[in-house]
This record gives C-alpha cells, sequence and structure tokens, in this order.
C-alpha cells in the first residue's frame, strides 16, 4: 500500500476517535491491520460492522472448528483466483493449528471439505443452479456429512469471501508489504493498479480521463454528472405522476436481466489460474462466462416468494444464532449508506442511484422486485459503469485499473468505494437468497 495514504489514513484516524477506535480493534482482532480495513476506513460506520461479522464467523463460538473457517475463506477466495485473500487465510489456517498437508490441494483435505468444492463453485458462479438436491448430498453423505449449524456456517463463509474477493479486485488492493508481491505496490492480479495509488493521485491527469470510447475532457465529466443527477430528478418527479402495468414492469425486468447477459468490456482475456490458487478448488474452468456467452436462460427469483427479510434472516438465526443479526444489519448500512453527495454537489438525495445499483446487480442473478421499474437502471446506470459492476460482481479476477477509471470520472474515491460497498453486500445477499432457498426447500 502507497504509504503517504497510509499516513494520511493514520492522520484521519488520530483525528477521528471512531476510525481511531476501529484500527485498535481490528488490530487487537487479527494481529495485524490489514489493507481491506484501510480501504473501507473511508466508511467508519459500514467498517465497523464489516469488522463485527467477520470476527463472529472467524473467532467466535460456532458450529465450526476454526481452522475449517479459514480452510473455506481459502476455497472461497481462490474461486476467483484472490491470492490476496487466499495467502491471508493460509496464514490464518497454520496460526490455528491446521494441518498444512492439506494447503497442497483440495484432494489433501478431509472429504467433508472436498464435498463443499461443489456448492463453492456453483455458489461463486451460477447460484441460480443451486437446488435442495446439492443441499441433500451434504448433508446426508454418512460419515462425512455435515449438519444444517455447520452448513449454514459454511454458506456465510463461503458467501463472505467470494463478495470480498470482489472488494479486493474492484479496488485494486494489495498485498501488505511483508506479503508476497507486497513490494510491488500492486494486486498479484490482472488488475494491476491500487486504489491506494489512485486515492493519493498517482497517475496523470490525461490516463484518469480515457475511457474505452477515447479521451474525455474534465468539462465533460463534470457535465456527466450534471446529467446524472438531472435524471435522477426527473425519474423521482416521474415516478409521483405515472405508474407502469405490472405487465410492462415484468417485461421491462426480463429485458434488463436479457441485457445484463451481454454487458462485456472488449479487451476481456482469459486468465490461467496460477497452481498457487487453483490447487484450492476444482474445476477451473467453470465460471459465469461460460454461462452468458451460451445464451442460457437465467429463470427469476421473485423476492415476494423469498426475501431475505422474511425468510432468509430467520433461516440463518435459528441455526446459527446472532449471525444472522449481523448480517441484516452489515446490508442495511450498506445499502442504506449516505452522506447526501455527489462529485462537488452537496444535499442530494442519492437513494435512486443506490437502488438502481443494488437491483441491477440482483437482476444480473435473476432476483427480481415487483415493485421496482427496471427501465431506472438505463437512465442511470451507463455501459462503463455496467462493465465495472457486472466485471467486480461476476467475474472480479478480470477488473482493470481502466474500468475502473471509466466510470464516475469526477467522484471521489470514497464515493467509488462507496460503490463497491453496495457491490459486494448485494452479491453476497443474492447468493444467499439461493443458498437458504436451497436449504429451506429440503426442510420441507
Amino acid at each position: 500500500m502507497n504509504s503517504a495514504l497510509l499516513q494520511q489514513i493514520l492522520q484521519v484516524g488520530n483525528e477521528d476517535a471512531q476510525m481511531h477506535a476501529l484500527f485498535a480493534d481490528s488490530f487487537a482482532a487479527l494481529g495485524r491491520l490489514d489493507n481491506v480495513t484501510l480501504v473501507m476506513v473511508f466508511h467508519p460506520q459500514y467498517l465497523e460492522s464489516f469488522l463485527k461479522t467477520q470476527h463472529y464467523l472467524l473467532q467466535m463460538d460456532g458450529p465450526l472448528p476454526l481452522h475449517y473457517r479459514h480452510y473455506i475463506g481459502i476455497m472461497a477466495a481462490a474461486r476467483h483466483q484472490c491470492s490476496y485473500l487466499v495467502n491471508l487465510h493460509v496464514n490464518d489456517f497454520l496460526h490455528v493449528g491446521g494441518d498444512p498437508k492439506w494447503l497442497n490441494g483440495l484432494e489433501n483435505a478431509p472429504q467433508k471439505l472436498q464435498n463443499l468444492g461443489e456448492l463453492n463453485k456453483i455458489l461463486a458462479h451460477r447460484p441460480w443452479l443451486l437446488t435442495k438436491e446439492h443441499i441433500e448430498q451434504l448433508l446426508k453423505t454418512e460419515e462425512h456429512s455435515w449438519s444444517l449449524a455447520e452448513l449454514i456456517h459454511a454458506v456465510v463463509l463461503l458467501t463472505h469471501y467470494h463478495s470480498l474477493a470482489s472488494f479486493t479486485f474492484g479496488c485494486g488492493i494489495s498485498p501488505e508489504i511483508h506479503c508476497d508481491g507486497g513490494h510491488t505496490f500492486r494486486p498479484p492480479s490482472v488488475s494491476n493498479y491500487c486504489i491506494c495509488d489512485i486515492a493519493n493521485g498517482n497517475h496523470g491527469t490525461d490516463e484518469m480521463q480515457i475511457s474505452p470510447t477515447g479521451s474525455i475532457s474534465t468539462a465533460e465529466s463534470l457535465c456527466e454528472v450534471e446529467v446524472l443527477m438531472e435524471k435522477m430528478k426527473q425519474l423521482q418527479e416521474c415516478r409521483d405522476e405515472e405508474e407502469a402495468s405490472q405487465e410492462e414492469m415484468a417485461t421491462r425486468f426480463e429485458r434488463e436481466k436479457r441485457e445484463s447477459m451481454f454487458v462485456y468490456f472488449s479487451e476481456e482475456e482469459e486468465l490461467a489460474p496460477t497452481r498457487d490458487v487453483s490447487r484450492h478448488f476444482e474445476d477451473t474452468s467453470y465460471g459465469y462466462k461460460d454461462f452468458s456467452r451460451h445464451g442460457m436462460h437465467v429463470p427469476t427469483f421473485r423476492v415476494q416468494d423469498y426475501s431475505w427479510e422474511d425468510h432468509g434472516y430467520s433461516l440463518v438465526n435459528r441455526l446459527y444464532p446472532d449471525v444472522g443479526q449481523l448480517l441484516d444489519e452489515k446490508f442495511h448500512i450498506a445499502y442504506n449508506l449516505t452522506y447526501h453527495t455527489m462529485a462537488m454537489h452537496k444535499d442530494v438525495d442519492t437513494s435512486t442511484l443506490r437502488r438502481a445499483i443494488w437491483n441491477y446487480i440482483h437482476c444480473m442473478f435473476g432476483i427480481r422486485y415487483d415493485d421496482y421499474d427496471y427501465g431506472e437502471i438505463n437512465q442511470l446506470l451507463d455501459r462503463s459503469f455496467k462493465v465495472y459492476i457486472k466485471t467486480v460482481v461476476c467475474t472480479p479476477e478480470k477488473t482493470t485499473k481502466r474500468m475502473y477509471d471509466s466510470f464516475w470520472r469526477q467522484f471521489k474515491q470514497s464515493e467509488k468505494v462507496h460503490v463497491n460497498l453496495l457491490l459486494i453486500e448485494a452479491r453476497m445477499q443474492a447468493e444467499l437468497l439461493y443458498a437458504l432457498r436451497a436449504i429451506t426447500r429440503y426442510m420441507t
């Protein structure tokens, strides 16, 4: 991480009692102050909830032993080739007494953990394919079976680390200086950038203005902010005046879901996972891209039939006490977080934009809210922003600095981090909804 930014963050931490306390708590819990924490500190209210939840999942009383928890974190991060998170949890796994032989490959871990590989793969890339039969296979494998409570713990860990891999790549987080790759000041991935550098202005102004369509002037970028704010205002006014029929709302959802399948960055390239990462999971060719490229249909998941608030929350809380509450708090903070600012503007109601981002992510996963007009998404999210969202959420290992630079050019870096918080929490909730619905169907 860039040392100048580190000094800036620590200075803010010293001036802000809440941030200082968060740094202290994080260091006490993890024995380190990692770069994920240092980037999230732009948003202390969210960071506090995130750290509390992660601490509970990894260290407090729960169905799974400590070394299993870190190994599942390794398995989940490895699906997205996130060597940063893999290496962190390799160290933690060994620290809590994990068997080093397991790190030679998933085939060396207990059969019980190997059996989790299929669930890990489907949740990470195509959660809509998850069925109660997948759950049954894990719960009824005789000597290697999982209990319901253990499975809930594992599912929450898997979704947590799939999403955290998205944040790591989405913000270009690099290893700590004492870790492998830490001296390079960039992540050991295709991303090749670090938000720490971006936030400190360690790149040319011209570079910041380049998008896939060419050079963009500062004046044009400022104009984009004004246009976006005007669209938000118009949508809020139109919503009060007219309401589309249920049939039209359903049509707009299907159209947006279909279009989202074809949102890809033109310079996409194939990435072969390194042996250090790929040994922690099976079927390296399985991914979201295969699904969308073959034009297969994503079934619609109606939130009115199964929602986090009415179904998922209570199931998690019943089988893994307190975790449902922690997750619910984290989802709400991410969804509702606002400083009423947009770039250089103050006193702005950003709720319409935040909802569009959240619902677009769920739309990509086939999740529909009957009361939302999906026509708003195309009004508020331009193609470069959609490309960034789709990449960070579905194939985070392919995120590039160019994608990061090409959307919201005049917004603050803290606002771009804010976007990433929305992305990872919407993604985690989407994965959880599919997993918890499958578990509920198995139970009933």
